[in-house]
């Protein structure tokens, strides 16, 4: 039976007040050719029952079932999530789609936006941080048009080694607007060349991911006196929170903005989405960062109370006076990351930050010693890259049809490492399904 969310006297009475006959004559005015006029082909309706079956009927033969032993992040990494996040982002007031201009009527929701801010700030070594956006690949997007307005420059320098989908989001964002990028090239150790650097004028901001797309550790603190050298902004990044357990954060080697991707606190793989993009920067540039800022304030009897303090989007002030375009708050996505983070506590994130890293590298020392070679030998954190030789090349099929995905082939984004792989490795990953995968390619590299 179809779901109608009107009765039919409902309908008309609506069709009566917009001068309509009909639906048919409500919609007259669109041209038969993009209309669909045809029912959609569907099946037949399915009980509730009925449709959990068939759904899990379906899911038992893709690719992401407990059945396969996958070792893929790249930008999307699977977590443990406490039952505690899972159960109190779902309450009904933390759902709800209003959006919080007047503060007396949505304390509860600017609270949360605050608690959010302050735990992502101390994560990220910042002294701001915004709610607003979308993924990482927006907030480096929106971290470079910061930079750009601060500096009245025309030109970014990006590391080749942010994600590539940052990157591609990234151009679409500047170059339309007539801006151009930079590309920093990498080095045989998996770090940013930043050679290009020297002499460069007219650069508004240098940016570094770290740990970069590889995995590897970069410098920020190397990259941070460069950038500051030619008179631009420093922009730090990456693709997984979790790292900032255990490393020094962005902001205290020297960043003037930081983004990232929070999608690592608390929220799942889910297919490719949603994301959180997570962008903060120190104080004396907060005037320029987008979306929305909830502050602390005091009410009339003295008592605390919290307000927006700074709201730059286009629906709060003059379009060509906004700073950010993005029209949607990530506030539930960003209310996750606080109940992951405050569920954790400092020292549960820093002890999983550490797991998350003694995993990679006893898979990574499994694969050496299997003969496997690993191009770049710098510090990674739970992610590195691999070397199938090109004579193995069917190695990553025939370990596909024993229900393991080892790795990302990078050729796609990087032509010159063909037969290169990027395997991950979280706290999910058990010992025995990490020994799996080195017991299926030991054999290949020592007939």
């Amino acid at each position: 039976m179809r779901y109608l969310p009107h009765t039919p006297e409902q309908i008309q009475q609506m069709l009566t007040v917009a001068g309509a006959d009909s639906l048919e004559s409500l919609f007259s005015g669109i041209p038969e050719e993009c209309r669909r006029l045809q029912e959609m082909n569907l099946p037949e309706a399915l009980s509730e029952w009925a449709l959990n079956r068939h759904m899990d009927a379906l899911s038992a033969g893709l690719a992401v079932s407990p059945e396969y032993k996958i070792f893929i992040g790249a930008g999307r990494y699977d977590h443990h999530i406490p039952a505690t996040v899972s159960s109190l982002k779902s309450r009904s007031e933390f759902l709800t789609a209003y959006t919080p201009y007047q503060p007396e009527i949505s304390q509860g929701t600017l609270q949360a936006i605050y608690e959010y801010q302050t735990l992502a700030a101390r994560l990220m070594g910042v002294d701001v941080v915004t709610a607003s956006h979308y993924d990482g690949a927006t907030a480096l997007s929106e971290s470079l048009l910061m930079a750009i307005r601060k500096t009245r420059r025309k030109r970014v320098a990006l590391s080749s080694l942010i994600h590539p989908y940052y990157r591609r989001v990234a151009q679409t964002y500047l170059e339309p607007a007539g801006f151009e990028i930079l590309e920093l090239p990498f080095l045989e150790n998996g770090l940013t060349d930043l050679s290009l650097l020297e002499g460069a004028v007219d650069i508004a901001a240098v940016a570094l991911q770290s740990p970069n797309f590889f995995g590897c550790i970069e410098d920020l603190k190397a990259g941070g006196q460069k950038a500051h050298e030619i008179g631009a902004l420093f922009i730090a990044g990456f693709t997984e929170a979790l790292a900032y357990g255990l490393l020094k954060s962005p902001g205290s080697q020297g960043a003037d903005i930081v983004f990232g991707e929070g999608q690592s606190l608390g929220i799942p793989i889910a297919f490719g989405g949603p994301g959180l993009g997570m962008l903060g920067c120190t104080l004396e540039h907060t005037r320029n960062l987008p979306g929305r800022l909830v502050g602390k304030a005091k009410d009339m009897d003295g008592k605390n109370g919290f307000v927006l303090t700074l709201a730059t989007r286009e629906q709060h002030i003059r379009r060509e006076k906004a700073t950010s375009n993005i029209c949607s708050n990530n506030s539930h996505c960003a209310l996750t990351a606080a109940m992951y983070m405050a569920s954790l506590g400092k020292s549960g994130f820093c002890d999983l930050a550490i797991l998350n890293h003694d995993k990679a590298a006893y898979l990574c020392r499994g694969l050496s010693g299997a003969g496997f070679k690993m191009p770049f030998q710098g510090t990674f954190f739970n992610e590195f890259v691999v070397e199938f030789p090109g004579e193995l090349e069917t190695l990553y099929q025939r370990l596909l049809e024993k229900k393991i995905v080892a790795g990302l082939p990078l050729s796609a984004f990087y032509p010159e490492l063909s037969h290169h792989y990027l395997l991950c490795v979280t706290e999910t990953a058990s010992r025995e399904d990490m020994d799996a995968l080195i017991r299926e390619v030991t054999p290949c590299m020592n007939p």
